[in-house]
């Protein structure tokens, strides 16, 4: 089979499409004949080094699957070879075939395009959790998004509304992406200037925000709490820099602003909670069989063309959700 494969810590000259042997699923495995996969940032991390992504080379990227089990391991049940299913995987998702805990593959609903249930496994489950588990929204919140014009940012936007709507802000890093967040479906979209904290404060005519969704590390924090209504919440859930985050704010700012700060690792999900990450798939692919969700995504012609859209990722270009389609 063919694989996308990291073989050194940098750019896309260090990707490479290579024959593999096909995996054999073990216990409570199965190995899936991958369609379509999502790309996602953590993919470039781990592509330039970052130990917590990446913590060996050769390293096998990919996330999240859509495809038909090819084969099933010792002790599963209700998965059978043929089934269309998306899978949240530990890596190597960027190959003709992959292996994927039981656990964490769910069935596809008839009338969902493998290449939109694709992003079902990482991307919408993490939207979902981190409005409904970490986040905590409730219908009416004012919610403030970083990174509102990619995969996450889009799909908390769409998201919102099913779940009872509020007030959507978004910032973006590049003016140039403002136009497909506010396409996403936020009110209002920003770019991290000097005038944001200005516009932010127009945004709720001074009364804060609910919930702040914050994939930037710990760069915009300040920011985060400035803009905080009394008694919101902060989630952070990324550190796209890489570095070591800056230290926390002192507890008696957390005190004085009833605030509530919270992290959210998908990664960590998966290794302590897989029933919970499953049921978030679950959710968004019986919110796209419906018709209640759309997904839109920008598609990756083969493995061969993935390098080329990490790149675009990397430099903060993309915008929404890429799948490469095998």
């Amino acid at each position: 089979m063919r694989a996308l494969v990291m073989t050194e810590p940098g750019g896309a000259e260090h990707s490479h499409v290579l024959d593999l042997p096909v995996p054999e699923p073990g216990p409570g495995e199965v190995a899936v004949r991958v369609a379509a996969a999502g790309l996602n940032f953590v993919d470039v991390m781990a592509r330039r080094g970052d130990a917590a992504y990446a913590p060996s080379w050769p390293h096998r990227p990919g996330k999240e699957i859509a495809g038909t089990v090819l084969a099933t391991g010792p002790g599963v049940t209700g998965l059978a070879p043929g089934d269309r299913v998306v899978a949240a995987t530990r890596g190597g998702g960027l190959a003709e075939v992959a292996l994927a805990e039981a656990a964490l593959t769910v069935p596809v609903p008839a009338g969902v395009p493998l290449e939109v249930a694709a992003t079902a496994p990482l991307g919408l489950a993490t939207a979902l959790l981190l409005l409904t588990d970490a986040g905590r929204f409730a219908p009416g919140d004012r919610v403030l998004v970083h990174s509102a014009g990619g995969g996450i940012g889009g799909a908390v936007a769409r998201l919102l509304p099913l779940l009872g709507g509020g007030l959507a802000v978004g910032t973006v890093g590049r003016p140039g992406k403002a136009a497909a967040a506010a396409a996403a479906g936020y009110h209002a979209v920003f770019a991290r200037d000097a005038e944001l904290p200005e516009r932010l404060r127009e945004a709720t005519g001074g009364r804060g925000f609910d919930l702040v969704l914050d994939p930037l590390g710990t760069t915009a924090l300040d920011l985060d709490l400035d803009h905080l209504a009394a008694g919101g919440r902060v989630v952070l859930y990324g550190n796209p820099g890489g570095g070591a985050p800056a230290a926390l704010p002192p507890f008696g700012r957390l005190l004085g602003a009833n605030a509530t700060l919270t992290g959210f690792s998908h990664a960590g999900l998966l290794a302590a909670a897989p029933a919970k990450v499953a049921d978030a798939v679950r959710r968004a692919l019986d919110l796209l069989a419906t018709g209640a969700l759309a997904a839109p995504v920008g598609t990756v012609a083969g493995l061969a063309g993935v390098p080329a859209a990490h790149d675009l990722l990397a430099a903060g270009h993309a915008e929404g959700k890429y799948v490469a389609v095998l």
